[in-house]
């Protein structure tokens, strides 16, 4: 299934690696540790942040990406499980409609 994060990095420790340096260093480990299936680095609510589309299995994986943003950016994490057409529609959805109408 997929799991959507939205990663919001706040300006420390941030800045201070743009100016040291190594902030390239460090987003490259991240992203080629976690290969996500897609990464945007974008704004939300005017601070630095990365939308990552990512494919786990089980509920706990979500650590694996979790955890380098908290450990290196001191980052706050959102994350929702999205799924494709196809697995919405073998949700069973019309069975669970029929039990409550």
């Amino acid at each position: 299934m997929k799991m959507l994060l939205r990663i919001t990095m706040p300006n420390e420790p941030f800045n201070s690696m743009i100016k040291n340096g190594t902030i390239g260093n460090v987003l490259d480990k991240i992203m080629s540790d976690l290969e996500p299936e897609a990464a945007y680095f974008t704004l939300e609510d005017g601070e630095r942040s990365v939308l990552l589309v990512v494919n786990i299995n089980k509920p706990g994986e979500y650590v694996k990406y979790a955890e380098p943003f908290f450990l290196e950016f001191d980052a706050s994490i959102k994350y929702e499980i999205a799924m494709i057409p196809e697995e919405f529609r073998s949700a069973g959805i019309e069975v669970i409609g029929k039990k409550y109408t």
